[in-house]
């Protein structure tokens, strides 16, 4: 396609080194490109010779009306200019927007091209059995585990709650968590309540009669069996058909000695937990013994990730992607995480995305980068560039009184999802730090430009939060 780039004068060299031969650029009467209108658009004599004209995807300008004036097409571009290298090569296969900029139309393409190809795989991926008409094993996609730790103690619908938040979080499979003082009656009641749930349901505990209790009210998969307690529960396993998962004693030898148990009295849904150490309690060794056992056994491997993840204070989410990477390299089924900590909060979404990251990269035989999906949130993959130029500099000084503005005060905190704005009697809700600002400005309750500035940096600071999964507290630094 003949391509033409239109920008502004101060950025037609990145704009030019960006672009390279991929297309022809134009700096038009204007220092900067989100300035371009489509009256300047007008002044172009040869346009018609060209099959698409972009602009700067920060422009404002409706460009529709012209495009049809002129006919030839005319949409937006990346928002940086170091963008247009990596959209210039889709330009014939994606189609660009008069109001979308095109790094995020192609960030979309690309991420939608990504799950397109995860559904697709995973529908004809060979798999060892099904739960609940879930995949488990052989080349199926990893499955995330969500443990609803003291399940037992909950308010039946608190426990739905919890388990509706980790599915759309990305759950594939619930396990309710049963501390030591359970009772039957109490896991019966947590079963019921989980079944409401459209995905397998799993309960974790060693004590015999409270995974009959489990069984009983229809669970779906039991964690974990050993020596002690199969014989106990076996049967019942065998007559429900349920999945379960098979711990040792810390060593590879008892791991399969009990998995052969499980397999002589007839349990087909076996699932094999070698044990995930913490750091310092034994890692490597542990993920030797997964290495070892995965030389010899295609059965399906349980990977509980939240062993590490829990017991670190690191960010979980390049923990959990490392860990879903380890993962993947020992050919595990499931990944399992409670969410029990604040600092593991969203261990869940970040191992359903790592899952598929590691399942991408597999299959196109790459590291886990350029994707479509990526766990990204802090770190950049890459930098914006802007140069200002700076003559005579004056050093910035904070004022050091106080002065209440007239108008009043306001309370800022987060509340049930949104960022909660308190001034007298008014209180102003949103998720967006602009929008509850400029609705404060709206109803006349701030007058002085300090206050003004102080209410911009506390609910940018409250949307950071939302956005990062934070506590936010009003004067306390981000």
């Amino acid at each position: 396609m003949r391509v033409l780039v239109v920008t502004g004068s101060k950025a037609y060299d990145s704009v030019k080194k960006a672009v390279g031969s991929g297309a022809d650029v134009l700096a038009l009467d204007v220092s900067i490109g989100a300035f371009i209108t489509p009256k300047l658009l007008r002044s172009i004599s040869n346009l018609d010779s060209y099959d698409i004209v972009l602009v700067p995807g920060l422009a404002s300008g409706d460009f529709s009306n012209i495009e049809m004036e002129l006919g030839v097409k005319i949409r937006l571009g990346p928002k940086h200019a170091y963008d247009l290298d990596i959209v210039l090569p889709y330009i014939d296969s994606i189609d660009l927007s008069h109001t979308i900029p095109a790094c995020q139309l192609l960030s979309d393409k690309k991420h939608s091209e990504a799950m397109d190809i995860l559904h697709g795989m995973e529908k004809k991926a060979d798999y060892s059995f099904e739960i609940k008409n879930l995949r488990i094993g052989g080349n199926s996609i990893m499955k995330v585990m969500g443990e609803i730790v003291d399940a037992t103690h909950l308010d039946p619908d608190v426990l739905q709650e919890v388990g509706s938040d980790y599915i759309l979080d990305g759950a594939d499979i619930i396990d309710l968590g049963v501390p030591i003082d359970a009772t039957p009656a109490e896991v019966r009641c947590a079963v019921k309540a989980a079944s409401h749930l459209d995905v397998p349901i799993s309960i974790d505990t060693l004590d015999p009669d409270l995974i009959l209790a489990g069984i009983e009210a229809g669970i779906d998969m039991v964690l974990s069996l050993n020596s002690d307690n199969m014989e106990l529960v076996g049967n019942a396993i065998i007559e429900q058909d349920i999945a379960a998962v098979i711990i040792g004693d810390g060593d590879l030898k008892s791991l399969q000695r009990n998995i052969e148990l499980a397999q002589d009295i007839g349990i087909k849904k076996v699932i094999a937990d070698p044990i995930l150490n913490p750091i310092g309690h034994g890692l490597v060794d542990s993920l030797m013994l997964y290495r070892e056992f995965r030389q010899f056994s295609d059965i399906p491997l349980f990977f509980g990730a939240g062993n590490v993840t829990e017991l670190v204070d690191a960010d979980s989410i390049g923990v959990n992607a490392t860990l879903a990477g380890i993962a993947m390299e020992l050919g595990a089924s499931i990944l399992f995480t409670p969410e029990y900590s604040d600092k593991a909060k969203g261990s869940i979404s970040e191992l359903k995305t790592a899952a598929q990251m590691m399942f991408l990269a597999e299959i196109r035989n790459t590291a886990p980068k350029d994707l479509g999906l990526d766990l990204l949130v802090i770190k950049e993959k890459r930098r914006r560039k802007d140069k200002i130029e700076v003559e005579n500099p004056i050093e910035a000084k904070p004022h050091t009184e106080w002065v209440q503005d007239p108008a009043g005060c306001f309370r800022i905190a987060l509340h049930d999802g949104k960022i909660i704005a308190k001034h007298d009697e008014t209180c102003i809700t949103g998720t967006n730090a602009k929008a509850i600002f400029d609705t404060i400005h709206d109803m006349g309750l701030v007058s002085a430009p300090e206050h003004a500035a102080y209410l911009g940096r506390e609910l940018m600071k409250a949307e950071l939060a939302l956005k990062f999964g934070r506590s936010y507290m009003q004067d306390d630094e981000f």
